[in-house]
């Protein structure tokens, strides 16, 4: 009956969060032809996303249970640079989208990958001797050059489409850039955005909850649960965005790979940073995350699987044919995972 239970209210949830993430994706369709798709995707939509994420790291870390705290970010990192991202890619270039592309235009997310690649890298090194405040600081400023740099740029773009030279690498988000909006147009998105993000904060701890108890009733074991069920759950919200983003054509498309670029390295930052600082509520200034073995051989996988994804985005373009080597990536991961020692539990 709890089994029952458990999976009833699940897609219950699952439903509230499936509408919660149209409203937002609709809501951030909108605010970028103010602010610029680039820069709500890094940004505004890659935070509303993350909120799942989130909210587990910040449990998991103020009740002590610090290893399900990391493996839970690592896992979102794994699922969205493999899977998710060959979702997306392969609904945006085939009959599934409005507006099927032959590939999604990259060339302009330079200054994203790099970022990607640099904090992938640092979190990483600094996960050798464990996560203290020091590291906690470090990962919270890395956040903030972010999003300075998302605000510059987009200034900056700003500044060429009003002079007139509108070059962004071809792709049709310029043109969605120079469209004008109403202030009735934008208080309907910013309502929308504002209405999306609510939803998916009141229905992400319920739906997280129900699919916990649920594997648990299923004898799913602790280390699947933080490391691959959980991730699940708390990326649903941003798959759901992605796909009916990436379904709208380029425009929604260009929002969808900002938002999975930025939602990553807000990952490799904030999340680790919250992460960090929910340590320290709960064990003091001086708490210090350790370095499990089972976390290294994840911290090893992710970085690895992220560095490869990242690599095939170095050109101009990138479609169909890349989305099913990710997807085959993902699948690749799954298998190490079962292959990783399982005597060891995330605490």
């Amino acid at each position: 009956m709890a089994e029952e239970n458990n999976l009833l209210m699940m897609l219950l949830w699952l439903g509230e969060l499936t509408l919660a993430s149209w409203v937002l994706s609709y809501g951030a369709e909108h605010l970028s032809m103010r602010y610029g798709a680039k820069f709500v995707g890094r940004t505004l939509l890659s935070v509303a996303t993350t909120l799942p994420e989130i909210a587990i790291v910040v449990y998991a870390a103020a009740a002590g249970s610090y290893g399900t705290a990391i493996g839970a970010g690592l896992g979102s990192n794994l699922l969205m640079m493999t899977l998710g991202l060959a979702i997306m890619l392969i609904v945006a270039t085939t009959r599934l989208s409005k507006a099927p592309l032959k590939g999604i235009d990259v060339s302009t997310f330079k200054l994203d990958k790099i970022f990607l690649l640099a904090t992938a890298v640092v979190s990483a090194a600094l996960f050798l001797d464990g996560y203290d405040y020091i590291d906690g600081f470090i990962f919270a400023g890395m956040f903030a050059a972010y999003l300075v740099m998302a605000l510059w740029e987009m200034k900056a773009e700003k500044r060429k489409v009003k002079n007139g030279n509108a070059s962004a690498g071809g792709h049709e988000v310029v043109a969605v850039e120079t469209h004008a909006v109403s202030g009735r147009q934008m208080t309907k998105a910013a309502l929308a955005f504002a209405a999306g993000t609510a939803g998916i904060f009141v229905g992400a701890e319920p739906f997280i909850d129900s699919l916990q108890g649920f594997s648990l009733d299923s004898g799913v074991s602790v280390i699947v649960l933080a490391v691959i069920i959980s991730p699940i759950a708390g990326e649903m919200p941003e798959k759901i965005s992605m796909i009916l983003l990436a379904r709208k054509g380029a425009a929604g498309a260009s929002i969808a790979v900002a938002n999975v670029l930025g939602s990553k390295i807000l990952n490799n930052t904030l999340l680790l940073a919250v992460a960090v600082f929910g340590a320290m509520y709960h064990g003091g200034f001086f708490a210090h995350i350790d370095a499990n073995p089972l976390l290294e051989y994840q911290m090893i996988l992710v970085t690895v699987m992220t560095l490869a994804a990242v690599a095939m985005m170095f050109k101009k373009e990138i479609g169909l044919k890349i989305g099913i080597i990710l997807a085959v990536l993902y699948v690749v991961s799954l298998v190490i995972q079962f292959m990783l020692p399982q005597d060891l539990t995330l605490h």
